[in-house]
């Protein structure tokens, strides 16, 4: 469940690229905003996922620091218990990251890794604390890390920009990949049945790597919120082995009013 803890953060940060870096009026997002996903792996409810923005400070600069945090829950716990968190420290101004962890526990496989960004010298250092190992990447073309990139991309695009069918490419730094292309497609608007209401969102369709864990290379949909919120809503897929959906199951401390579609 952990990949797909982390799979929420890639896929709704990719999303927000298609709009072309054109910038949004207004923030999507303020402190104390908190967003909580319940993923179900087929009939089973197997975890939650939770963001939530805070505030704080890196040297003299001030930043927001995101928490995301996974978790299995009732009967799933039984035979895989997951244990995640992932920080995010960026920016309050341009959105550019200066630390990122990821700290997992996911049926006894862990994972203590910390990315240090060095913008004035255009290099971030991966600290793999548990194996002891220390790697170093060039920073190009603004590199986002796995959260920084969602919260930067919320505040980035212009609804107006997307086209129907067109792809796009984002690079992105993460410890499982290094830094790596994603490809994501724009398939349109659709309206969605939620625990909440009726919601108008954007469609998309991520491609990732088939065989090893999911069906075929376009197993992935996505979609989000077509408000000023800019939030995922559900993501469903097609693995080697079942299906997996995740939905928006929480929200609180939204900047913008979260549209319901009334009947």
């Amino acid at each position: 469940m952990g990949k797909w803890f982390a799979l929420l953060f890639i896929i709704g940060s990719q999303l927000l690229v298609a709009q072309n870096g054109v910038s949004a009026k207004e923030s999507a997002f303020k402190p104390g905003e908190w967003l909580k996903f319940r993923m179900h792996y087929g009939l089973l409810n197997a975890s939650y996922a939770t963001l939530h923005v805070k505030t704080d400070v890196i040297g003299k600069v001030p930043v927001y620091h995101v928490v995301g945090k996974g978790r299995t829950t009732g009967f799933a716990s039984i035979f895989f218990n997951v244990d995640d968190t992932y920080e995010s420290y960026f920016d309050q101004k341009n959105g550019k990251p200066y630390r990122f962890i990821r700290k997992i526990d996911e049926g006894g496989y862990t994972k203590d890794v910390e990315i240090n960004f060095d913008h004035i010298n255009d290099k971030a250092v991966l600290n793999d604390k548990k194996n002891k190992k220390k790697h170093n990447f060039e920073l190009k073309d603004s590199i986002q890390d796995l959260i920084s990139a969602f919260y930067y991309l919320r505040n980035h695009y212009d609804t107006s920009k997307l086209v129907e069918g067109e792809s796009i490419k984002l690079k992105m730094l993460y410890d499982d990949d290094g830094v790596f292309d994603f490809k994501l497609k724009y398939l349109g608007k659709e309206v969605l049945r939620t625990k909440f209401g009726k919601v108008e969102c954007h469609k998309f369709r991520p491609y990732v790597q088939s065989g090893r864990v999911f069906k075929e290379q376009e197993s992935l949909s996505l979609w989000v919120s077509a408000d000023e919120n800019r939030i995922p809503i559900r993501i469903k897929a097609d693995l080697a082995v079942g299906a997996i959906k995740a939905d928006l199951d929480g929200y609180n401390g939204l900047k913008h009013q979260f549209k319901i579609i009334m009947d």
